[in-house]
């Protein structure tokens, strides 16, 4: 962060509000659902929400925003008190006032009222933006934004400034280190045709250089972000770290944020961009912006990784529990090859998790000798996890797994066609429990060691002929 200035966020503030409930019939009046209510929940949206989530860690955040004198803007007043400091225009007319009705955690429908416009800004305004060390604009397209244009023009130039646009507000002001579309946005704000990643990058690009922004940050859900820069060819693609099930509402806001929050803290866009992508990830993991850590006492509504679960042990009784096969194998796995996915992938069709027993690094030196492992644990592990057959991975340090399975106590224990099912030291362990050893086909001529001494000879200088 520059210095102790805040991170000034400016823009439209929504009051948002779930009505809970399930629905297990329709009206006999019309084919719509009946929802019977369970609970109802209101809390800032907007830059409000945005402004919240920049404050996560004690970070001091600045809201400029329009407020008047209805009951939404008194809801809330309160629900930021204590969280952020509040800079307010005076707002003409009532705040917008947007309701979700949810069964089952699903939206049905949307119903959007109010919304007035900001009057003219006091000095408070410009004071906190000439204070500010970073800036983010949230624009949902009711004219805050406009009301402090002059300010926001002046202050570009200086500190790191993210506009998160809305195709109904104006265009960021020049020189923006960040804009934030996504993709329904690109697609209106641009001319260019299709939904490809090509046509994203040429939206960025094009809007990258209409707004004379250092970058735009297209969002694309699921698919991750793709950073372009006007007149750049090959832009940067950051996926999200994993698939994030859960309530998107504030995702965009969240991504925002916490780009901002990385450039305060000096990041470059690229690193910022790959902040925001994991941290709206884990939002929506955690519940979007209705989790209610959020909103009790300031909690963060940061995540673990959701899609799998990590622990070995915890996953082996989670699927004993539920009636499930555990299906077990070992290895070094020092260079991953075809011989071991093609083993993976059959050891996970047996049941209903694979676990990977992996040997560490003193264990692997004591078996394969001088020069190994050619890869670390640590890179080994992740290789592994990343493979769509591996649930999760557990590491030991002895000559055998016969400890670690003992603890694991699988009920199928893998290994490749190069032993036979009554060599295997481990079959005689797996039967205290009624467990069962099997041996599957393997592709032949596929190992590490072999690949090592191909590379080797590959590496070798030639021998110099003779004259």
């Amino acid at each position: 962060m520059t210095g102790n200035a805040p991170l000034v966020v400016v823009g439209d503030v929504l009051l948002d509000e779930d009505i809970e409930g399930v629905s297990t019939r329709l009206s006999p009046d019309a084919p719509a659902p009946v929802v019977d209510v369970t609970g109802e929940r209101r809390r800032p949206g907007g830059a409000g929400l945005a402004a919240v989530l920049a404050a996560r860690g004690g970070r001091e955040v600045v809201l400029v925003t329009a407020l008047g004198d209805d009951e939404a803007s008194e809801t809330v007043r309160a629900a930021l008190r204590g969280r952020v400091r509040v800079v307010e225009i005076p707002l003409e007319g009532d705040l917008p006032v947007k309701t979700r009705v949810l069964a089952g955690g699903r939206p049905l429908v949307r119903i959007d009222r109010g919304g007035g416009t900001p009057g003219s800004p006091a000095r408070a305004v410009r004071e906190a933006l000439e204070q500010a060390g970073t800036v983010l604009v949230a624009d949902y397209g009711r004219l805050t934004a406009r009301a402090v244009r002059g300010a926001l023009e002046a202050v570009a130039p200086r500190v790191p400034l993210v506009w998160d646009p809305h195709p109904k507000g104006d265009d960021p002001v020049v020189g923006a280190r960040l804009v934030t579309p996504n993709a329904a946005e690109t697609r209106a704000l641009s001319g260019v045709e299709g939904v490809s990643l090509r046509a994203y990058a040429e939206r960025g690009a094009e809007l990258a250089d209409r707004w004379r922004a250092a970058a735009v940050a297209v969002t694309l859900g699921e698919r991750g972000v793709l950073l372009t820069r006007a007149g750049e060819q090959t832009p940067m693609l950051v996926p999200a770290p994993y698939r994030a099930e859960g309530d998107p509402c504030g995702a965009g806001d969240c991504f925002a944020a916490a780009t901002a929050a990385a450039l305060a803290d000096g990041a470059l866009p690229e690193e910022a961009v790959e902040r925001g992508v994991a941290e709206a990830a884990a939002f929506v993991a955690a519940g979007g912006a209705g989790n209610r850590l959020l909103w009790r006492g300031g909690g963060s509504p940061a995540a673990p990784r959701p899609a799998r679960e990590r622990d070995p042990f915890a996953l082996a009784r989670d699927v004993r529990a539920r009636g499930g096969t555990v299906v077990a194998t070992g290895g070094c796995f020092d260079l991953l090859h075809a011989g071991h996915v093609g083993l993976l992938e059959s050891a996970r069709r047996i049941g209903d998790c694979l676990i990977v027993c992996v040997n560490n690094d003193a264990s692997l030196g004591r078996l394969k000798g001088p020069g190994r492992p050619l890869n670390p644990l640590a890179d080994r592990v992740r290789v592994l996890e990343a493979l769509g057959s591996v649930d999760a991975v557990a590491p030991f340090g002895e000559d055998t797994p016969a400890r670690l399975l003992n603890r694991l106590r699988p009920d199928v224990w893998v290994k490749g066609g190069d032993y036979s099912a009554g060599e295997l030291p481990e079959a005689e362990v797996l039967r205290q429990w009624g467990g069962q050893a099997v041996v599957l086909p393997y592709l032949d001529g596929r190992s590490t060691t072999t690949l090592a001494h191909r590379a080797a000879r590959a590496a070798a200088p030639a021998a110099p002929t003779t004259p």
